[in-house]
């Protein structure tokens, strides 16, 4: 579909209609504890990205990505400065070429941030991706301290994904929703994924 980049993850792609309208921010909201770094890992696939780590050293995510058992790119891995996470992010986002992947992994030091600092970055960054025609993926994790400005993060983003994981028995169930897309179709229910070594459809049935 024209106007759309593709993620690269086919069960999404179909989903949403060819991909994501060019130039949006997508907030991927999951837990901690769930698998979703193999979502972020197989966006490398799709096209030039660059992945920005708030909390993991590069050599931590060169080697995941080396051992994943899936498609995945070469992406340029770079670290934000903890002391000042929101300047050196935006040093890299304003040197981001036209029709790529940005990665920020996790937001939350970002979303620590002063509210009208953190303002400025989001519509900064909203901007750059519309004027590159790129993609912006936010990795929100939704665990026991979130952080204060992620309604600000949900607000802005083009696009919200939410990753449910919960435990049933001896089985771990995925969901992933899209409650939220801006200039598409939201999903009308959630999709059932497999998250073991790459991300599937799990097509099972739910046992009451």
């Amino acid at each position: 579909m024209a106007g759309r980049l593709p993620t690269g993850i086919d069960v999404l792609d179909r989903m949403l209609d060819g991909g994501i309208p060019a130039g949006s921010v997508i907030a991927f909201k999951a837990q901690p504890s769930s698998q979703s770094e193999l979502l972020l890992y197989e966006l490398t696939a799709a096209r030039r990205t660059l992945y920005l780590s708030s909390k993991r050293s590069s050599a931590a995510i060169r080697d995941a990505l080396e051992r994943a058992n899936t498609r995945v790119g070469n992406p340029n891995i770079q670290e934000i400065e903890p002391d000042t996470p929101l300047d050196h992010a935006n040093h890299h986002v304003r040197a981001l070429p036209e029709e790529c992947n940005l990665i920020i992994d996790p937001m939350d030091p970002l979303e620590a941030s002063e509210t009208t600092r953190y303002q400025n970055f989001l519509n900064n960054l909203q901007t750059h991706m519309i004027n590159t025609e790129s993609l912006a993926f936010l990795h929100c994790l939704e665990g026991r301290s979130v952080p204060a400005e992620r309604d600000t993060t949900e607000y802005v983003a083009d696009v919200v994904f939410d990753l449910e994981t919960t435990i049933r028995g001896d089985s771990i169930v995925n969901r992933l929703s899209v409650p939220k897309f801006r200039g598409g179709r939201a999903l009308d229910e959630p999709i059932k994924l497999e998250l073991s070594e790459r991300v599937s459809v799990d097509t099972s049935r739910d046992i009451a």
